[in-house]
Parts: C-alpha cells; sequence; structure tokens
C-alpha cells in the first residue's frame, strides 16, 4: 500500500492487462454462391448454383439466388442471403404496384433503373447483394444488367459474378467475344446453356461455395423456363 500524505492508495494488481481491447460487429457476411447471365439475339439465360454457405459450413444446400420477377426478367443475387431476400420482396411490392396503377407489366429496361435507384437508395447502409438481371426489352432482344452493391450499373452482352464469378467471367469472354474482330459470338439458345452448365461444373470444382444444384432460366417470348442440373455436392 501507498501512502500520500494522509491517503493511502492501493496499488494497481500486476496482472491486469492494461491494452486496450477491440470488439467488433459486423451486420453483413457473404453466403457464397456464383451468378451468371447470358443474353441472345431473342433470348437471355439468367443461371445460379443453390448453395449457401458461410465459412467453412453449408447453411443448406438449397437455397435459391435467382429469382423471376416477370415473364420477362430474372434477376441473379449473391452475396448476403437476408439482404437478398427482402430486395427481392420489395422489387416483387414495387412491381406489383406497377401492374396495379398501370394494368401493364414493368419492362425489364425499367426494372433495372427502377433496382438501381433502390441500391442507391440504401447506398449509407447497402444492401450487400450482388446482382444481375437478364430478360428481353421492349423490342424483345436479350439484355443483362449488372449492378454494384451501391446501383452502379450497365448493360452488357453477359456477366458472372459471386464467388466463383472470377472463375467463370474469363471463360464465358473466351465462349462469346471475337476478339480479333472486336464483336461478340451470336449462339443458339441450347448452345449457351450448355456453355452455362459448363462453367458451373468447372466453378464447382474450383469453388467451394459454389455446388448442390444449377437452376437456369431461359427468357424468351413465351415466357420464362426454368432447368435444373446436380453439381458437385462436396
Amino acid at each position: 500500500m501507498l501512502e500520500f500524505g494522509d491517503s493511502k492508495v492501493n496499488p494497481l494488481p500486476t496482472n491486469i492487462n492494461l491494452h486496450a481491447i477491440e470488439h467488433k460487429f459486423s451486420p453483413y457476411t457473404d453466403n457464397g454462391g456464383t451468378t451468371v447471365a447470358v443474353s441472345g439475339e431473342d433470348y437471355a439465360v439468367v443461371a445460379a448454383d443453390t448453395r449457401q454457405s458461410e465459412g467453412y459450413s453449408i447453411n443448406t444446400r438449397y437455397s435459391p439466388k435467382a429469382f423471376k420477377l416477370s415473364n420477362y426478367a430474372v434477376l441473379g443475387t449473391g452475396g448476403f442471403h437476408a439482404d437478398a431476400v427482402t430486395l427481392v420482396k420489395r422489387i416483387g411490392q414495387r412491381l406489383e404496384w406497377f401492374q396495379h396503377q398501370h394494368e401493364k407489366p414493368m419492362s425489364t429496361p425499367s426494372i433495372a433503373q427502377m433496382l438501381s435507384i433502390m441500391l442507391y437508395h440504401k447506398r449509407f447502409f447497402p444492401f450487400y447483394v450482388y446482382n444481375i438481371l437478364g430478360g428481353l426489352d421492349e423490342n424483345g432482344k436479350g439484355c443483362v444488367y449488372s449492378y454494384d452493391p451501391v446501383g452502379s450499373f450497365e448493360r452488357e452482352g453477359w456477366r458472372a459474378g459471386g464467388s466463383g464469378g472470377s472463375i467463370v467471367q474469363p471463360f464465358l469472354d473466351n465462349q462469346f467475344a471475337d476478339h480479333v474482330n472486336d464483336a461478340r459470338v451470336n449462339l443458339p439458345v441450347e448452345s449457351v446453356v450448355k456453355i452455362v452448365k459448363d462453367a458451373f461444373t468447372g466453378a464447382a470444382e474450383r469453388d467451394i461455395y459454389t455446388g448442390d444444384y444449377l437452376e437456369i432460366f431461359i427468357v424468351t417470348r413465351d415466357g420464362v423456363q426454368l432447368e435444373k442440373m446436380d453439381l458437385k455436392k462436396d
């Protein structure tokens, strides 16, 4: 015990850690998965796997990442699953309101612009999702729109995103881009579906967050057709 004049002070225990302790909390997590969209002359193909992971754990083997928004638009979304579900629900509400007010469905380019505004509106606490929208425009042409989490977007011919996006994107570039003539290769929808299946088969071999099942949405003038395929499950 130390004495200072008439005061007595107990010394600090020697076993106390005086270093600052940092506490962290993140409202986000990345649940993995891969999404792909390819547009053609009169079609669009949107595909996504169904594995939902966190770290080295698989939460579920069937958690869809591609959602039909209308008869001519499909959204592929990866990243934080809870944010993806919330975003899709809000988009569905907006589309329903538009249908009641205008007595017609919203076009795919209009959905693309609306989604950009919705994401930008949440820019200070953004949806942790990476979106790819595919479908047909007003002229019946295939279109693909890719986004960042805060709403910046552009129209493209094809795009891959998610945990396996860096693996799939170069493969798609090789299949669909004519680099010699600076043009794109137009293929029938059956060939595109085969390429997409090959892309996901390869991604499932290299990316542990991609696998289990593949859902392929084919958008044409006749509506949306869904195909399913098994992927690697380990």
